[in-house]
């Protein structure tokens, strides 16, 4: 595991720090916006993509070998929101990579698959 790429649904200025460079989705070659293009980043580079996208979800189930997914399902949030709730969930989040190849992160628990 080499870092974090959040999806274009994710503020990439995060009012923590993760362990681990965060690296933007803007710099993902051909589309960029595309799922499946970075999907393929995240694989080539040993990044955990970060998405509120279902999609990703779903994908991991059937693709091998996947990245990493940390899937947000906690909805909208405001901003200051949003960060309070995942500076206090990311040690656990991070703890539980590279293990689980998906995390899903709910608003009152996170949930890991293997």
């Amino acid at each position: 595991m080499n870092g974090f790429v959040p999806d274009e649904n994710v503020p990439l200025r995060l009012a923590f720090q993760p362990s681990l460079p965060v690296v933007s989705s803007g710099s993902v070659p051909g589309k960029g916006a595309e799922d499946s293009d970075l999907w393929d980043y995240a694989r080539e580079r040993g990044l955990v993509i970060v998405s509120k996208d279902a999609d990703f979800s779903a994908r991991i189930l059937i693709s091998t070998p996947p990245p990493w997914i940390v899937h947000l399902r906690f909805g909208n949030l405001r901003r200051r929101d949003f960060h309070t709730l995942l500076n206090r969930l990311w040690p656990h989040i991070e703890a539980l990579l590279p293990k689980h190849k998906m995390i899903a992160v709910y608003a009152d628990r996170i949930e890991a698959m293997e």
